[in-house]
């Protein structure tokens, strides 16, 4: 049963990173615009003062526009930093320096902080390979995201950041996955618990 759950994710990741790979620029640089204007949104109608984000890597949904408008607009942004153990550390970061973290990810050069970093942020942006209708995010395979997640006590509002066409019926769930509260794509904002 868990071997199957295992190779349906390994099955559906494989779909998505593909789909995500044959993207044409148009759709990319159309979708890329698209989704600031809505993360934009999303900060301006939650009134969002501090925010946990990612750097975008050259397949993921862009959000390196929306960093840079929220670098401008004066937004306090967590940055996360891969650990050996699993866990996320979190910096502040410049919003143009950065490296190659552990599995070939951009991150952050900046005073690193502790996983405790985000307790206080108004809201987590998370990466994501899909999101099902029930509020269930599959990542791509690490576990940093749920750990992290799955951790926190009282944890700030999680919106998964996907393409449209990743916001499926439903995804594989093990018992590690940790569940969002909504998602944000290139065309719409859709919370699933409060």
């Amino acid at each position: 049963m868990i071997a199957d759950l295992g190779n349906e994710k390994r099955a559906l990741r494989a779909e998505l990173r593909q789909r995500r790979r044959t993207r044409t620029t148009t759709e990319r640089d159309a979708d890329a615009s698209a989704l600031t204007a809505t993360l934009q949104r999303f900060a301006e109608e939650r009134q969002v003062r501090s925010i946990a984000l990612y750097l975008s890597a050259p397949d993921e949904p862009n959000v390196r526009p929306f960093l840079n408008w929220a670098y401008d607009n004066g937004l306090r942004v967590l940055l996360p930093v891969t650990r050996e153990d699993g866990l996320l550390d979190w910096a502040v970061g410049d919003g143009s320096s950065e490296t190659e973290g552990l599995f070939g990810m951009p991150e952050v050069v900046g005073e690193v902080l502790s996983p405790l970093a985000i307790n206080d942020v108004d809201a987590i942006l998370a990466p994501a390979a899909a999101v099902g209708h029930d509020g269930v995010r599959m990542g791509w395979g690490r576990g940093y995201y749920d750990k992290t997640l799955g951790s926190m006590a009282n944890r700030p509002p999680v919106y998964a950041v996907i393409f449209d066409a990743e916001y499926l019926d439903e995804v594989p769930r093990e018992a590690h996955d940790e569940p969002v509260d909504g998602i944000i794509t290139p065309s719409r904002i859709i919370t699933f618990r409060s």
